[in-house]
């Protein structure tokens, strides 16, 4: 993915979600983000917005949609790190 790309994730889960948050946040499923020489985290996303959840009207017409929740993460550029 480029610089300035943008992914979107949909979870169904709460354990699902703690993954998705976890690799938006530090790059990894688990655990801390790498660090550079200089103590800052190596991260390949930034978050975009909050978390979107079902409005009042889809959890009527739909409700096991009740636990489904939306990120957005846009990618930044990382020059330390190459994939």
């Amino acid at each position: 993915m480029d610089p300035g790309a943008r992914a979107v994730f949909v979870s169904y889960h709460s354990l699902e979600d703690r993954l998705v948050k976890n690799f938006i946040r530090s790059s990894r499923f688990e655990g801390e983000a790498e660090k550079d020489h200089f103590g800052n985290p190596n991260v390949d996303f930034k978050k975009v917005g909050g978390v979107q959840t079902p409005s009042e009207r889809e959890l009527i017409e739909n409700t096991r949609s009740r636990s489904a929740k939306l990120r957005v993460a846009e990618r930044i550029e990382n020059k330390y790190r190459s994939i």
